[in-house]
C-alpha cells in the first residue's frame, strides 16, 4: 500500500489498522536512522517508540503538505536531536566528549557485526557535528534525495549538498588516519 492509501484508511475510520501498516512499513527504517545517530540499541529502540507514539498522536492533524515518510523522519530526527541535546546538558559535556562516548558505545556494541573498515567508517562519522552526521547518514546510507532531506531538515538543498561535501571530506581525512 502506498502512503495515500494508508492515510485514506486512517481517515476512513480504520485508524488502528492503518497505523499498524504504517508502523510495519516504516519502523525499521526509522529505527536504523535513529540508531546511526545514537549508536545504542536501547536508546534507538526508545526513540523509535517515542517517534511512533508522537506520529500516532499527530496523524489526525497531518495535512499531507509533505510525504508521510519525510514527516516521520522529521519527527525521528527531532527526537534524536532533542535526546543528544539533553544528554549533553545533563552531563555537561562537549560535542567531542559525546563523540567519544558514542565511539565507546560502538566498540562495546555486541550487535555491530562490521569489519575493521566499517567500524573505522562509523567512528569517523561519529566525529562529525550532529547536523553533518545526519546529512551524511541520510545521503550515504539511505541514499535519500536532497529534496527529501530538505523537507525533513528544513534546510535548502544547496546547504545540504555543502554539508554532505564537508562531511565526506572530513570522513575521508579521518579514514586515512584510522586504516
Amino acid at each position: 500500500m502506498d502512503d495515500k492509501d494508508l492515510l485514506t484508511l486512517f481517515r476512513d475510520g480504520r485508524r488502528e489498522y492503518a497505523y499498524g501498516l504504517i508502523v510495519k512499513k516504516y519502523s525499521e527504517r526509522i529505527y536504523w536512522h535513529i540508531r546511526k545517530m545514537v549508536i545504542c540499541h536501547e536508546d534507538a529502540n526508545d526513540l523509535t517508540q517515542n517517534t511512533l507514539l508522537k506520529a500516532w498522536n499527530a496523524l489526525p492533524e497531518f495535512r499531507e503538505e509533505s510525504r508521510l515518510y519525510t514527516w516521520l523522519y522529521r519527527i525521528a530526527t527531532n527526537e534524536v536531536l532533542t535526546f543528544l541535546k539533553r544528554k549533553k546538558l545533563r552531563n555537561f559535556i562537549s560535542l567531542d566528549e559525546i563523540s567519544k562516548q558514542l565511539e565507546n558505545a560502538l566498540e562495546a556494541d555486541s550487535w555491530f557485526n562490521g569489519d575493521k573498515a566499517q567500524k573505522a567508517l562509523h567512528k569517523a562519522i561519529l566525529k562529525l557535528p550532529e547536523k553533518q552526521r545526519l546529512v551524511f547518514n541520510l545521503r550515504y546510507f539511505e541514499e535519500m534525495k536532497y529534496e527529501d532531506m530538505s523537507e525533513i531538515l528544513n534546510t535548502s538543498v544547496g546547504a545540504l549538498k555543502a554539508s554532505y561535501h564537508h562531511a565526506h571530506s572530513k570522513i575521508e581525512e579521518e579514514m586515512k588516519g584510522l586504516l
